[in-house]
């Protein structure tokens, strides 16, 4: 909307770049352009004010399918005015030259035009097509058609309207239809995850089956190693009992063979020993044979003597002296005589 400024019965009008002003002084084109700024009379001037940047129109209306199915269509239509002298002369765009508000809504009547027309192009559309087919494909064909329809609409450009672009947002069936549609997928869904699961399950049977089964061959062999490990360990125990007794055997013989040659020895040291005492006592008994009483007298007193204990002191008596020396004489005068 321009702003328009009053100074003593004057008014003054700026306009926006995007909006295109007509001014009509007494029934003449005054001031015609886009963005101007100019003083006038309110009293002898005619405004209209023309947009002419683009303009996003939603729209949303209902149709029926071949299969008598509501479905409600979704779609927006880009659109601009490209000649405004031709948009003021078909739609009333006259502004009020005091507040510079539109006296009409031609916004409203474009809205219209442009809604019925793609209206009624996608409803000759989706009348020809079925609600699976719709909502499948049903966006580029009511897209492409209603493109189609208002580019060969003959009132946009004789109203200076272009269409830029259309858009088809979506195409739903009803709230209870869209429920029954989903419910064939969500059961598919569902028994895909089912058989999923089950998939998963007999795959985790089979593998603790197969782990069940390696364990079993782990103890079936731990148990065969574990037969023959007994076995080697009976003929270990053998081969160890066997050699042991080779070994006491030939222990036992080289004790019996070494106490044999001991006693052998000893009794040849017994032997020679006795010979030896029995030659010793014989040259002692010859050697005292040839010596004289006397001789072996005072010998066997020396033997006692060193055999005797410790005597501290000896009294001899006058008749024991006698007889010892009566005695000690004796042998003497035998062998004198």
């Amino acid at each position: 909307m321009a702003d328009i400024t009053r100074r003593l019965g004057w008014r003054h009008l700026r306009s926006a770049p995007t909006a295109h002003i007509r001014h009509h002084n007494r029934g003449r084109l005054a001031h015609d352009g886009r963005g101007l700024s100019f003083w006038y009379r309110s009293l002898s001037a005619a405004l209209s004010e023309v947009p002419v940047d683009d303009r996003e129109l939603a729209m949303a209306f209902h149709a029926r399918t071949a299969d008598f199915q509501d479905v409600t269509v979704q779609a927006t239509v880009t659109y601009r005015i490209s000649d405004p002298a031709q948009a003021a002369d078909r739609l009333d765009f006259s502004v009020d030259p005091d507040t510079g508000g539109w006296r009409g809504a031609p916004l409203e009547q474009i809205a219209t035009l442009l809604t019925e027309t793609a209206q009624q192009h996608t409803l000759d559309v989706l009348a020809r097509t079925p609600l699976s087919v719709a909502l499948v494909d049903g966006v580029a064909a009511v897209r492409d058609r209603v493109a189609a329809g208002l580019a060969a609409e003959p009132r946009l450009p004789a109203t200076g309207i272009d269409v830029v672009a259309v858009r088809v947002v979506a195409i739903r069936p009803e709230a209870e239809v869209e429920r029954a549609l989903r419910t064939p997928a969500r059961e598919q869904i569902q028994q895909e995850a089912d058989r999923a699961t089950y998939e998963r399950r007999a795959v985790a049977v089979e593998r603790e089956r197969a782990i069940a089964e390696n364990e079993l061959a782990s103890q079936i062999e731990l148990a065969r190693r574990e037969e023959q490990l007994v076995d080697q360990r009976g003929t270990n125990a053998r081969r160890e009992a066997e050699e042991k007794a080779v070994a006491d055997g030939v222990r036992a013989k080289a004790e019996a063979a070494r106490t044999v040659q001991l006693a052998r020895a000893e009794a040849e040291a017994a032997r020679e020993s006795g010979a030896a005492r029995a030659e010793a006592q014989a040259s002692w008994l010859r050697v005292h044979a040839e010596v004289a009483p006397a001789t072996l007298h005072a010998l066997a007193a020396t033997q006692l003597a060193a055999h005797l204990p410790r005597i501290e002191s000896l009294t001899l008596s006058p008749d024991v002296l006698t007889g010892l020396l009566a005695r000690l004489g004796r042998p003497e005068s035998g062998s004198g005589a």
